[in-house]
This record gives C-alpha cells, sequence and structure tokens, in this order.
C-alpha cells in the first residue's frame, strides 16, 4: 500500500498530520517513537539472548541429567535434636 503512494498523496497526508497535531508537537512524537522503537529492539535482543541461554541451560541440564548422581548425605546442625529422628516416625505428645 505505501509503495502505491504517489508524491502528491505523501504531501497531503504529511499536511493533515501537521493540521492535526501542529508543528511543535511532531518532534516529541518523533522523539518518543524511536525511543519505543529503541526500547522494542532491545527488549527483543534481551528475548533473544534469554532463548539462547535457556536453550545452552537445556543442553547442560541434559547431560546432567546422563551422569550418574551420587547420594547426597544431610547433616543436621550441631545441637539440633528435632532433626536426628527420621522424618516418618510420629512425634509422641504427653497427654495428661
Amino acid at each position: 500500500m505505501i509503495g502505491n503512494l504517489k508524491p502528491l498523496e505523501i504531501v497531503l497526508i504529511i499536511a493533515v498530520i501537521l493540521l492535526l497535531f501542529g508543528a511543535k508537537k511532531l518532534p516529541d512524537m518523533a522523539r518518543s517513537l524511536g525511543k519505543s522503537a529503541r526500547i522494542l529492539k532491545s527488549e527483543a535482543k534481551a528475548m533473544k539472548k534469554d532463548d539462547e541461554a535457556t536453550a545452552a541451560s537445556e543442553t547442560t541440564q541434559e547431560q546432567a541429567a546422563q551422569q550418574p548422581i551420587a547420594p547426597r548425605t544431610i547433616q543436621a546442625a550441631p545441637g539440633d535434636v528435632a532433626s536426628s529422628r527420621p522424618a516418618t516416625e510420629t512425634q509422641r505428645t504427653t497427654q495428661s
């Protein structure tokens, strides 16, 4: 559609924009449009980097999943008697 515009039509569109918004507001509008375009561009780059980082971490996770996992030992803090019992054991309460 834009490729089919003749020079006279472009001048008419510019004249209508000038009448609607005024010559003083056009530079501010162009500046804010430029800022928006820069923000959009930077966000698109950030999303692309995020996707690349996610793909790399998925590859690393797949490689880690193929390696045998060593059992973990959880140690209680010194003086911690609550964690010295097995987790499945029910706690006894004193009833009067």
